[in-house]
């Protein structure tokens, strides 16, 4: 992983007027993007959405980093048991990676006595936190310096009384997300935990973090490609989703950052490759051999 300190600020400071190039055939589909597969009772399947071009995209004006807000820092809500949720630092460096920005992880803020909008979920009983409650709360406590904070927690959600719950939830404007890591767990369900379940649990949080965190930069869900910013109703659909965007989402984050394309996907094959990712790192190295040309 590259340490981007002051360099990588400074980067970012030269990024938000003149992104680096990007090479050749960078936002192209080629061979290495397919369509959306389907599943019965998908995403889609349930909400009609149009999808967001990278015109589209442009036009609604989307937060960008700059030299004052330019970190993101990560904030641990509530309770995490050893053993019970994903490495903060291996999230920080997906987190890294992924945005090629400096990534801060904070101390955990206690929620008792936070006056917070709980109920007990069906049919497991487990308490549930609201999540905009949760947004406000963290909306209170943004740093100066941050482009946004993201809650993670091992604590379920709901959005509102109309769900059952949520993965994660993020406000774009205020630059607040908050995602609860507890459906990763088989012992959530009273399951007995398989061998690999922190791999699997960890491969699932670091997609929901960058799912959510994307929104932040005001990417929709995408309905173009199979694609990491494809909607989910379940954990078999977001099973099944890459670990990156599409080329169309990915132009969309370099507009953002103006990151260097290839120094990306190598971040994020190494990244795949300590964490055990074979797939998701042999497709980031035929990703940059395609680049290289």
């Amino acid at each position: 992983m590259r340490s981007l300190g002051a360099v990588g600020l400074l980067s970012l400071l030269m990024a938000c007027s003149r992104p680096s190039p990007p090479p050749k055939g960078a936002f192209e589909p080629g061979q290495d993007f397919e369509p959306i597969p389907r599943m019965a009772f998908d995403w889609l399947a349930i909400h009609r959405e149009p999808g967001q071009t990278f015109e589209k995209f442009i036009r609604s004006k989307p937060n960008r980093p700059g030299w004052r807000r330019n970190r993101i820092y990560l904030q641990p809500l509530g309770v995490f048991s050893p053993g019970s949720g994903p490495s903060f630092q291996k999230l920080r460096e997906l987190t890294e990676a992924f945005f090629q920005m400096d990534v801060v992880v904070r101390p955990p803020l206690d929620l008792s006595g936070a006056g917070l909008t709980t109920r007990k979920n069906w049919p497991m009983g487990h308490t549930q936190y609201r999540t905009g409650d949760l947004l406000g709360f963290l909306a209170k406590r943004v740093p100066a310096d941050a482009y946004a904070m993201l809650g993670l927690t091992m604590e379920d959600l709901y959005p509102d009384e109309s769900w059952n719950f949520v993965f994660g939830q993020a406000s774009t404007r205020a630059r607040v997300g908050v995602y609860s890591f507890a459906r990763y767990d088989p012992g959530f369900y009273g399951e007995k935990r398989p061998s690999d379940w922190q791999k699997t649990a960890l491969r699932r949080s670091c997609k929901v973090l960058a799912h959510e965190t994307s929104h932040m930069f005001g990417i929709h869900h995408c309905t173009a490609y199979h694609c990491l910013m494809n909607g989910s109703n379940s954990l078999e659909e977001t099973d099944l989703h890459p670990l990156d965007v599409c080329p169309v989402d990915l132009r969309k984050l370099h507009h953002s950052t103006g990151f260097d394309v290839i120094d990306r996907y190598e971040d994020l094959r190494d990244f795949s490759k300590r964490e055990g990712f074979d797939k998701e790192a042999a497709w980031f190295q035929r990703r940059i051999e395609h680049l290289k040309g």
